[in-house]
């Protein structure tokens, strides 16, 4: 095997590190979601009881939108089983992601109160310990709520159900909740610089997923323009949804992006894969 270069150099891995790296860290993430699982179920009550509370408080974004349709017929053109469409599908997606990931916005107060050094210190990815560390199995309650709201608009929905508007949900899924996760990480990223950047991340993912709750119709074009081309979260459910739902698309764009959500997928964890490596070589601990 290849040697590889000191690490003031540039760093060549060979292809199978890097394997044996992500199978490493996939293996130290299971094992540490499965010790915060069996934590969390030695008290059942609890969990049932804070799982049911979030359930509830997420329902509430819900309840919103349907006192807003107890006054209109429809929200920026689009009837209630479209919105429900939207809302379960981005509630969904982001669930998922703040399920498996959504631990990153503790890493600013490790990087401030120097925690993280002990991190450090493991043979273990840094990522997968931060990613997997006080897993929230409460949380599977928002995921529920948005694949009940989801259940309901697919049910509730006129439209044709091709092949490929089937298969396109699914895929609307996987690639938001990729899409979600590869913004937590960029969002952690960040915090190795900024310490104190929670509140910033959170605009992006749970703000992100409020937004996509709603209609493109209902906003202006240069801000739908930023969430397409500059943060992609569009991707997670108006451009594929637009293609099931039938409608047009407001940009005008080529309908052939209604089929780059895993594309776009796999570009955000790149490039959110790269900002975290550059963010840890960057950090120095509180005794430097």
């Amino acid at each position: 095997m290849a040697e590889e270069r000191s690490a003031s150099e540039d760093r060549w891995i060979p292809r199978e590190s890097w394997q044996v790296r992500l199978g490493s860290g996939l293996r130290a993430y299971g094992l540490i979601v499965a010790m915060w699982v069996r934590s969390t179920m030695a008290y059942r009550a609890s969990f049932v009881m804070t799982a049911l509370g979030n359930f509830a408080a997420t329902a509430l974004d819900f309840v919103g939108i349907l006192l807003m349709f107890s006054h209109v017929d429809s929200l920026g053109g689009y009837a209630l089983p479209e919105v429900a469409f939207l809302y379960g599908t981005s509630c969904t997606a982001f669930g998922l992601a703040d399920l498996l990931i959504g631990s990153m916005d503790r890493l600013g107060r490790r990087v401030r109160d120097g925690t993280l050094d002990s991190l450090l210190v493991r043979p273990v990815p840094i990522l997968a310990q931060v990613a997997a560390d006080r897993f929230a199995l409460r949380r599977l309650g928002r995921v529920l709520q948005g694949a009940l709201v989801l259940g309901y608009a697919l049910v509730a929905l006129d439209i044709d159900w091709t092949v490929v508007r089937v298969l396109m949900v699914p895929v609307m899924l996987v690639s938001g909740t990729a899409i979600f996760a590869a913004v937590f990480v960029a969002g952690g990223a960040f915090q190795f610089w900024a310490q104190d950047a929670a509140e910033v991340q959170n605009a992006f993912t749970y703000g992100g997923t409020t937004l996509l709750q709603y209609p493109p119709s209902l906003f202006a074009k240069d801000l739908v323009r930023g969430v397409t081309f500059v943060v992609p979260l569009a991707f997670v459910n108006w451009i594929p949804a637009l293609y099931v739902l039938g409608r047009e698309d407001p940009l005008g764009l080529p309908e052939a992006l209604v089929f780059l959500p895993p594309v776009v997928a796999v570009v955000c964890c790149a490039a959110a894969g790269a900002a975290w490596r550059v963010g840890l070589r960057s950090y120095r601990s509180t005794g430097s």
